[in-house]
């Protein structure tokens, strides 16, 4: 959650957040028109995949809702210039031809997020694990060094 307020409705992400590098859609939460095509309306249903990033005082944790996906289904990378990406796809469920769908409110498609890491992340230290739906990746820290105190006696 952002302390700084979102000017543009319910966003996981924020403006102001210099270490997001999320796009802002203008049209999100808009119904969509039937003139997109149905891959376009799949890709923008899940394209906002949620993502909680918590500091701790030894690493930077990424929480990221992904029901229903295997681990197979989902990747973290890690770009030059220490970006984070996580991305993956949840397919489209089979359909048969006698099939009658009465609600679908499941989302398939593709997600992808981006941030960049803070200069004190330990990059080739990155860890991600999967349970129940949430996967977790762990962005240990760089110890902060201590600036050494040094006394000065003064003469006089």
């Amino acid at each position: 959650m952002s302390l700084i307020p979102s000017f543009f409705g319910d966003r996981s992400s924020n403006v102001f957040d210099p270490f997001s590098l999320d796009v802002w859609d203008p049209f999100q939460g808009f119904p969509l028109s039937t003139n997109f095509p149905s891959s376009a309306r799949e890709t923008s249903a899940v394209a906002n995949a949620r993502i909680d990033w918590k500091e701790t005082p030894e690493a930077h944790l990424f929480k990221v809702d992904v029901p229903g996906l295997k681990k197979e289904e989902v990747k973290v990378e890690i770009e030059d210039g220490g970006i984070l990406q996580i991305s993956g796809e949840r397919s489209k469920e089979q359909e048969e031809k006698n099939d009658k769908w009465h609600r679908v409110e499941r989302s398939s498609g593709k997600f992808l997020r981006r941030f960049r890491l803070p200069e004190n992340a330990k990059l080739e230290q990155v860890k991600a694990a999967m349970e129940n739906g949430v996967l977790t990746v762990t962005v240990p820290k760089e110890e902060v060094k201590k600036p050494e105190v040094k006394a000065i006696d003064i003469s006089g």
